[in-house]
């Protein structure tokens, strides 16, 4: 059994390697979405094992919301620092001031989705032909229909009835002048598959996926960080928590879990004994049916 999820992960990786290495070759200008979580985190490792001894031969692009964890932030610089890797940082702070964006306001308001003007308009400034990402299949129906090379026409939207067919791993890179990619290695991982190579390949990751003390506001069923990002109603109250995340996003929308796991076995033998996604902690992904599928035709990832 042992010897089969290691040929399993191994198998993974290898996909995952000719992916990012496919990326490289047929695009000019290719980029690495960083988020500074789990998913995004494997994926740079990757990237370094794709060409090593070098550096990873394009930059890592983080499109900051201004709303993220700390712990995400301070992971980020830290790892970034140790690999050498080349940083690009966009924030969704300058989109508001600039008019480009506009913030929502109420008790639920997010800057999720504000994400999308500011990826755009990056892709766009750094002249992005490729930008890939950690998103999987298992995540959410909408990401289900996604290729490993995602086509995007030249306003960044997709449709996901135009994709390129991928037999044989024959990725399709040809595009018009002012379109782009989306690139997925990960897409055929699931959530198991990330936590186990995480195990096997002894790859850091920040602290709030463990377990730990945490002050939580609960909101319609979901667990939130208690934050200046978000406002606390009458009716509701900040309690300490034993908590942990199995997601890491903008915190007025992350749900976090409530958790013992405080080693990298308990979150796997957690993870198998769940009946709900990831996503399921995730309030953006709620607001509609297709929540998901409306931004990613917009040019959400």
């Amino acid at each position: 059994m042992i010897l089969y999820h290691l040929n399993h992960l191994r198998e993974l990786e290898a996909e995952a390697i000719y992916i990012i290495r496919e990326t490289a070759s047929q695009f000019e200008r290719p980029a690495m979405l960083f988020s500074g979580g789990k998913d995004s985190i494997v994926m740079t490792h990757l990237a370094r094992k794709a060409f090593y001894p070098a550096r990873i031969p394009f930059p890592l692009l983080h499109i900051d919301t201004g709303h993220n964890f700390p712990e995400t932030i301070e992971f980020r610089d830290k790892m970034v620092e140790e690999i050498g890797a080349n940083l690009i940082v966009r924030n969704v702070q300058d989109s508001i001031n600039s008019g480009r964006a506009k913030e929502e306001k109420g008790p639920n308001a997010s800057r999720n989705m504000l994400q999308t003007i500011t990826l755009l308009d990056a892709l766009e400034e750094l002249k992005t032909d490729a930008a890939m990402g950690g998103a999987r299949r298992d995540e959410e129906k909408a990401r289900a229909k996604e290729r490993f090379f995602s086509h995007r026409d030249e306003f960044g939207q997709w449709d996901p009835k135009n994709q390129r067919p991928e037999l044989w791993m024959l990725l399709n890179g040809r595009k018009h002048q002012g379109e782009h990619f989306r690139v997925f290695p990960l897409s055929n991982w699931t959530e198991m598959d990330v936590w186990m190579y995480i195990a096997m390949e002894k790859i850091d990751i920040p602290n709030i996926y463990f377990t730990h003390q945490r002050e939580i506001v609960m909101r319609d069923g979901m667990l939130l960080a208690n934050s200046e990002y978000i406002t606390v109603r009458e009716n509701e109250k900040a309690e300490m928590m034993t908590v942990r995340f199995r997601t890491i996003g903008d915190m007025t929308c992350t749900g976090a879990v409530l958790s013992p796991a405080n080693s990298l076995q308990q979150i796997i033998e957690e993870v198998a004994a769940s009946k709900t996604t990831e996503r399921g902690t995730r309030s953006d992904d709620k607001r509609s049916e297709t929540a998901m599928e409306d931004r990613k035709k917009a040019g959400y990832f």
